[in-house]
């Protein structure tokens, strides 16, 4: 095969490979994704291992399932969609329309076997109640954050050195051991916790199950109507988990609250999901170190070892673990006697969970801050729009451009053709001939279509975590016939590519944050319309205020009164109040502007025109140095 004109003849999956001292080995994040596809037993697609040298389908056979078609690709010749992104990524076949990151990939893998093979519900069940597994980003959902990048990033540190003199406990494995303590809230909560209530009083009438007789004695525990349900759950047959006949009257009649709680028998609860098979070959490799070089460790663990021990009880999961060269194991526990004392070297240190973000409720206004700022002579600057009557000829532009193709009312989709107005007229003036513009956050692809369409000189790339608005876009730009546009389904920080100029609207909270540090990253000029400033708080990432002089100034409590007030302009309210909101979007907008100038870009904060096409109508355009 001649990787040098690489042309996928259907979708294909890309995966990382890493050559270490010259061996090579996967990271884990492809070493999931392998195992996914073994699970569902999925041959649809093509996977090329990415790697710097040949010879990396050889050196890893015995890691690769038999039923697939594994290949390898040089990275500087991957196609050109997939090179923007961190792998594992998806690329359909006509090379314009990608799938990065670990759950987005996972998640497309699962929906693209139910649609071939509908049978197949033990499949479609990964994706738990709702289909909602995984399905918030990381950037705003903790629990993804956690399974999707801490604890692989954390297993992976720890492999680099498993002989550390001082054993760390990394916090992300601590954050898992307590969410498998937590009791578990499902569907049906009530109906199971009242079988549950039944079945402990019937206990010590009853023989202990064949099953719990044959685990090993120091392992043993009674099994309840959970883990009862959750293997009916993944029978062939999807037999129900709870009988149907009404339980006796005095177990109706006692009160929610004292009925016992659920335990979580996998990572999401009850059931297998997809967050088992995302955590299964992280916490095999962890558990093989510990048990080689620390096995004091795993009495701190006992819950991640009773989940590592039901996992293996699925016969899907053994059968999908040896196909991928993955040796399922039974941590052997030291006696707690042989635990070494606090003062040995080799002494457990549990590091703290970093603090949840601050989610404060704020009393009062927010003059004492506009005050204590405007004694600082810091206020809300806003730079006169450049071509404030620029409009594109809507009436001329093919009916797949208009905004009225995404189900909006006409009054909406007059206010949305005047924003677009505004930033399809900045993005103009930064934009030069065969430049990359991305549209962050870019939802159904309103500003990216109409980008697309009037500058076909300039190459579009559309990203968003959404996919089925993303659909919605490649469709309009379908029929259009655009071949400028291209599409990458991921969060944010998985695109790596360069570009010349960033745009986005209405990009909500923290956000707007996110693709202004990327536009720094990239040294793109950008063209940002805020919203949500209410959602803004202190992430892994971002600390507010962003500039030194805000920072010099206010606190971040200060500063969330700001956002929290930045928010009121909506139209219904009295005049005097949106003022005052204006007047708070336009100093948070200022600090995020002051933040990009210290990286060399002249920032202007304006307001769109008119007024009128939307209450949030700030724009940030910035031209790098």
């Amino acid at each position: 095969m001649k990787h040098s004109s690489l042309h996928p003849a259907e979708s294909s999956i890309f995966l990382e490979v890493y050559n270490i001292d010259g061996a090579v080995v996967f990271p884990l994040h492809s070493s999931i994704t392998l195992f996914l596809l073994s699970y569902t037993e999925c041959t649809s697609f093509e996977v090329y291992l990415v790697s710097d040298l040949p010879g990396s389908v050889e050196a890893l056979a015995g890691s690769l399932p038999k039923s697939l078609t594994v290949s390898e690709v040089k990275r500087g010749e991957a196609p050109a969609l997939v090179a923007t992104c961190r792998l594992p990524a998806v690329l359909e076949s006509n090379g314009r329309f990608c799938r990065a990151g670990l759950a987005v990939v996972l998640r497309h893998i699962i929906q693209t076997t139910c649609r071939l093979e509908p049978q197949r519900r033990d499949v479609a069940s990964l994706l738990g109640f709702k289909n909602t597994c995984l399905k918030a980003c990381a950037e705003v959902s903790r629990w993804t954050r956690l399974c999707e990048l801490d604890i692989p990033s954390a297993v992976e540190d720890h492999l680099r050195n498993p002989k550390e003199e001082k054993f760390h406990l990394p916090p992300a494995l601590i954050q898992l051991e307590h969410r498998l303590a937590e009791p578990v809230k499902v569907h049906n909560d009530d109906k199971l916790r009242r079988h549950k209530l039944q079945q402990q009083q019937n206990a010590e009438q009853n023989v202990q199950s064949q099953a719990n007789q044959q685990e090993d004695p120091q392992y043993k525990s009674q099994r309840g109507v959970e883990i009862n349900a959750a293997m009916a759950k993944l029978s062939m047959d999807g037999a129900p988990a709870v009988s149907t006949t009404r339980e006796s009257s005095d177990i109706r009649k006692v009160k929610t609250t004292e009925l016992p709680e659920l335990e979580h028998v996998f990572a999401e609860g009850l059931f297998f999901t997809l967050t088992d098979v995302v955590l299964l070959p992280c916490i095999h490799q962890y558990l093989i170190s510990l048990q080689n070089h620390a096995p004091h460790v795993l009495l701190h663990l006992p819950l991640l070892l009773r989940w590592y021990r039901r996992v293996q009880e699925l016969p899907r999961v053994c059968r999908a673990a040896g196909d991928c060269g993955i040796p399922l194991f039974s941590p052997q526990m030291p006696k707690p006697c042989s635990t070494p004392k606090p003062d040995t070297p080799h002494h457990l240190e549990l590091d703290q969970e970093a603090p949840a973000p601050s989610r404060e409720h704020f009393v009062g206004g927010p003059r004492p801050t506009l005050t204590k700022l405007q004694e600082q002579g810091i206020e809300a600057i806003f730079s006169p729009h450049p071509c404030p009557a620029w409009t594109l000829d809507w009436e001329s532009l093919p009916a797949a451009v208009n905004p009225t193709e995404g189900k909006m009312s006409d009054t909406r989709a007059v206010r949305k053709r005047q924003q677009l107005n505004n930033l399809v007229a900045m993005v103009k003036e930064l934009a030069g001939p065969d430049h990359t513009i991305v549209d962050f956050c870019s939802g159904g692809g309103h500003v990216g279509i109409v980008l697309g369409y009037t500058l076909p000189q300039c190459q579009i790339i559309l990203i968003e975590n959404k996919e089925e608005s993303l659909v919605r876009a490649r469709d309009r730009s379908s029929q259009l016939g655009l071949q400028n546009v291209s599409f990458i389904q991921a969060n944010l920080d998985y695109f790596i590519g360069n570009f010349h100029v960033g745009v986005a609207l209405h990009a909500c909270g923290v956000a707007t944050d996110m693709v202004l540090d990327r536009c720094v990253q990239a040294k793109a000029g950008f063209v940002i319309s805020p919203c949500c400033y209410g959602f803004i708080q202190n992430t892994f990432k971002f600390s507010f205020p962003r500039s030194k002089k805000f920072a010099d100034t206010l606190t971040n409590k200060e500063h969330m009164i700001l956002c929290r007030f930045a928010d009121q302009t909506a139209v219904q309210l009295p005049p005097e109040r949106r003022l005052i909101g204006k007047r708070c979007m336009g100093l948070v907008d200022l600090d995020r502007s002051w933040a990009a100038e210290t990286h060399g870009y002249s920032v202007k904060v304006m307001t769109m025109e008119p007024e009128s096409c939307s209450p949030k109508n700030n724009m940030l355009v910035g031209v790098p140095a």
